[in-house]
């Protein structure tokens, strides 16, 4: 199944998108006419006209809703992982924004991340104003914008948030500004599932599936339930139809209150790993009885708390809230979520309490919890990539994003790399084996220069070490290259049958100045290792002793 953010780019008009239909609904207030009698006696004085009534408290509370849902357009660079010291060319988009509380403007993280112009404009209003992000959170897909002219809020009120979750079957409005026409679009459905599932980027979060029509450019709209927002529209399911995602207030509260001291910690979590306790061989291995329930630990994390959980731990409550033998645990009526849901609610000092059952006696331990599980290979997190250029060859990290491009791209590709045993594959889901480290490649292809004759092309190839000095992290190389007081660099490649590099040390210098002015590059490298290739070093580490 694949997921897709619903924010239209420019491309929709040329097919990347399909033109979404959504249902239109048009509020028509019909002004009272003159009264009159049917037989007026002649002489009669004529009637005054009388007073238009009063809307109706459900229009005015329509009303309220439309000032208050407006639309996002957007210019994004994103970054272009395999080009670091660039950007990708400019790309227009929209999506969906929601009023809220404090002056501010409520979204998904996917509509403003890498946005170089953010404007906002209301149905009423063919203004734009100008919008800036002030937090975000690209794994929950939420995001805060504040605006140049806060007038804007004068005439556009809140809007209310429940606090509450919706029902199964409780019947939802999707309000947005999607594809297929250029008006406030709002359409119908109903709640057909909640769950506690994988947003990305290590989080978990609540997320509610409706069934009401959601298009490109609904993104960061609201969705209503007696006039009070529920939740915001975030993605649809494109090998089906009508199944759309919002994000329930639960994850909006948490979002806001985080972010109240100016930025983003993010959620608490768990990350043990974790096994069923259905089948029934494991009660008489673990000696348990027949009545007991919860779930197995089947790798305790390991991360820088000391964690109590062991394998083979049953867990049977976290808290209050009993767990069955599939990890679910009662919510409200006849909801049952992942048990883990309850760690957001009951996280304190960055401990959960859980109850467990180890080798027959039955334990109640505080569990730490955190909000990400370190990994070697990381997300950019809205950032743009690093990257260094010494002679024909640029070095950047490896990425998330880079990893999913080349994925995407092309499976024979990733094969191929697994065969050859690249660091890219077999270490792909690693935590990192000591503080800071990375993994270091060789993003693009090496640029035609005298230097480089005659060796293979080393795109995409791990960096092993410089000089016989294992290399640590990319901000390492650089530090390797700038202090090397050899008259020859040896660069050698972490995969089987890679080639070692050779360069005169000097020559890649000035060939480095010469790729930068035939290529029009700014700089050798990003601004923050820039800093790092011009401070003074302190001499040259000495080699490694053995290989990784």
């Amino acid at each position: 199944m694949r997921f897709r953010r619903t924010v239209p780019a420019a491309a929709a008009a040329r097919g990347r998108f399909a033109p979404g239909t959504a249902l239109a609904l048009a509020l028509t207030l019909f002004p009272a006419g003159v009264s009159r009698a049917d037989n007026p006696s002649p002489g009669a004085p004529a009637q005054a006209p009388a007073a238009a009534p009063a809307p109706a408290p459900a229009q005015t509370q329509e009303n309220a809703i439309r000032d208050s849902v407006v639309k996002i357009s957007v210019t994004m660079r994103a970054p272009d992982v395999m080009r670091p010291w660039t950007k990708q060319s400019p790309r227009e988009a929209s999506g969906t924004g929601i009023v809220i509380a404090g002056k501010r403007i409520l979204t998904n993280a996917h509509v403003a991340t890498y946005a170089s112009q953010i404007f906002v404009e209301s149905q009423e209003s063919s203004d734009k104003i100008v919008a800036t992000v002030v937090a975000i959170s690209p794994g929950i897909d939420l995001a805060l914008l504040k605006l140049e002219d806060e007038s804007f809020f004068d005439k556009r009120p809140p809007l209310p948030l429940g606090h509450d979750l919706p029902s199964v079957k409780d019947t939802v409005l999707v309000y947005g500004y999607p594809t297929g026409g250029s008006s406030l679009s709002v359409t119908k459905g109903i709640v057909s599932r909640i769950e506690f599932a994988p947003y990305g980027d290590q989080t978990q979060g609540l997320r509610i599936q409706v069934d009401a029509a959601i298009n490109p450019g609904n993104s960061g709209g609201p969705a209503i339930i007696d006039g009070k927002v529920v939740g915001v529209i975030f993605s649809k399911l494109t090998q089906a139809d009508n199944i759309g995602y919002i994000i329930p207030t639960e994850e909006v509260d948490l979002f806001l209150g985080d972010v109240k001291d100016g930025r983003y910690d993010g959620k608490p979590a768990l990350f043990d790993q974790l096994q069923t306790l259905e089948n029934d061989v494991l009660r008489p291995f673990l000696k348990l009885d027949k009545k007991v329930a919860g779930i197995l630990v089947h790798e305790p994390e390991s991360g820088p708390k000391a964690n109590p959980l062991k394998e083979w731990d049953l867990i049977t409550r976290i808290g209050d809230h009993e767990v069955d033998n599939t990890g679910m645990a009662k919510v409200k009526g006849d909801l049952r979520l992942r048990f883990q849901y309850f760690v957001q609610k009951l996280a304190k000092n960055g401990k959960v309490p859980l109850t467990v059952i180890r080798q027959g006696k039955e334990l109640k331990l505080e569990v730490p919890v955190s909000p990400r599980h370190p990994m070697l290979i990381e997300s950019l997190h809205g950032r743009y990539p690093p990257y260094f250029m010494y002679g024909p060859l640029t070095f950047s990290t490896v990425t998330a994003e880079f990893l999913a491009s080349f994925t995407q791209a092309s499976n024979q590709f990733y094969s191929l790399l697994s065969l050859i045993a690249s660091p890219l594959v077999t270490r792909r889901s690693d935590s990192p084996r000591f503080e800071g480290e990375e993994l270091v490649m060789v993003s693009a292809p090496m640029f035609p220069h005298r230097i480089g004759k005659g060796y293979s092309n080393p795109l995409f190839k791990v960096v092993k070490e410089v000089n016989g000095v294992k290399v640590k992290n990319l901000r390492h190389l650089v530090e390797l290259l700038r202090d090397s007081k050899e008259r020859f660099t040896i660069i050698s490649f972490d995969d089987k049958g890679a080639e070692t590099i050779v360069f005169d040390h000097k020559e890649a210098l000035a060939a480095t100045d010469e790729v930068l002015s035939d290529n029009g590059i700014r700089q050798r490298a990003s601004d923050d290792l820039m800093a790092v290739w011009e401070k003074k070093g302190k001499g040259p580490e000495k080699k490694s002793e053995g290989g990784r």
